[in-house]
This record gives C-alpha cells, structure tokens and sequence, in this order.
C-alpha cells in the first residue's frame, strides 16, 4: 500500500501516545525532540490536566522540547533539580535488529544522549520507515563540532573513511547551530560494521562534542506500521 504523509502523521501521533500512556505519576520523565515525540509530551500534558498523571517532572532534551513541555502544562526541571531519570521517550533517524539508533536530526543529539542515557527505561518512538537492516543505510552520522574544529575534524572523519557534510538551514543562511552554539557535520559512511567502536573512535577526536550513535541505551522501541491497512503499534523490547 501506498503510505501518504498524513498515515505517517496518524502512526506518529499512536505511538507518541502509546509511550506517553507507559509514564506513572510521580516519574521524572525525559522528553525527546521530534515530531513523533512532540505527540508524547502532548499526551503527557492531556493526562496532567485531566488529573489521570501527578508529580511529574520533565526534563527537556532541548529548546524545542522545554517549549512544548511548557506549552502543555509540564513542570520543566534540568538535571540540577533531580537525581534520576525514570523513563525517557525519544525518537530515532535509524533503529537496526540490534535496537541500535542514528539520532540527531533535530540536532539535539548531544543533549538526548545524556537523558537518555540516564533513563532507567529509555522508549524509543518510532514509524516503521526508521527500522533498518544495516545502519547508516538510509541517514548519516550527525557529530556536534565546536566550531573552530570543523576544519580538523573534518580531516580526521575523512581519514577514518567518512564523507563529512556541514549541515546547513533550510530556511536561514549558513550552517545549523545547535542549542550548545555549535555545528552539526552530519558523516556518511559505507559501512558500519561495529557502531560501538565508531561511537567511541568519533567522540575521541578533539573538537567533536558528542555523535548520534547511541549503542546499548534503548530499552523498547515502539514502531507504528501498517498491517492490513491498519495502524499498529508493535514493541521491541
């Protein structure tokens, strides 16, 4: 079947929702960036209103999130304010059979990665065009570069075999500047044969702040896809 934007947008919405509906009172919740993950923290303000959700606190991933999460009625904390993370939910560019992930599309890898990370159960929202056989079959590495070392940097990916491209906007002039003032390279690479090590060996060059692979830190990825024509959500745990 032909999927068309607005079924995307319908499987974005369930599974945003589907996450959302799995946070209990009293959690501190992580919320993610993202259209997918912007229909949670919709979600999350629709149960708080309603009295169905207490005592919960949210700690944004960045701007866009802060923004929505006050839009909705969440109370907004930063890590300084909590010793915990009970549930974070986020979205992903790529998620291979492993359940490991390509992030920062948005650009706010950097910032999702240590939430994320902190999460004891970390949820990944996802439509069914994000799952991948191989990763970086369909979407490039995002590292967030200081920027006095975009030149270095550049050299040092090319030398491990990458293609390094400065992400640019769409509608201003110039390159993406994430939350933390810095750029964005977004790396493609012909084969990632162990994402683990490549995480490792990118955030070991200077200049570079933080990559989108994030190996070994979601717990369940909640995929929304089509089955007969129907909208389903399925979970990966």
């Amino acid at each position: 079947m032909t999927i068309s934007a607005d079924d995307i947008k319908k499987l974005k919405k369930e599974v945003g929702i589907a996450a959302a509906q799995k946070v209990q009172s009293g959690m501190v919740v992580g919320l993610g960036t993202g259209s997918t993950t912007a229909f949670a923290i919709e979600e999350l303000g629709r149960r708080i209103a309603s009295g169905e959700l207490t005592d919960i606190v949210g700690i944004p991933t960045s701007f866009q999130a802060s923004v929505l999460g006050k839009k909705y009625g969440i109370p907004i904390r930063s890590l300084d304010d909590v010793d915990r993370v009970d549930v974070a939910i986020d979205g992903a560019d790529e998620v291979d059979p492993a359940k490991t992930l390509i992030k920062g599309g948005g650009a706010a890898h950097t910032r999702e990665k240590v939430v994320d990370s902190l999460a004891s159960l970390f949820i990944v929202v996802v439509d069914e065009s994000k799952l991948v056989d191989r990763l970086g079959s369909t979407f490039a590495v995002p590292l967030e570069v200081l920027p006095m070392a975009i030149a270095p940097v550049t050299r040092a990916v090319e030398k491990l075999g990458g293609k390094p491209d400065l992400r640019m906007g769409v509608k201003k002039d110039g390159p993406v500047i994430t939350d933390q003032g810095n750029m964005v390279l977004d790396v493609t690479f012909e084969v990632i044969a162990d994402a683990a090590s490549l995480e490792q060996t990118l955030n070991n060059i200077p200049g570079v702040v933080e990559n989108g692979l994030f190996v070994g830190v979601a717990d369940v990825i909640l995929v929304g896809e089509f089955v007969d024509g129907q909208p389903q959500i399925r979970e990966i745990v």
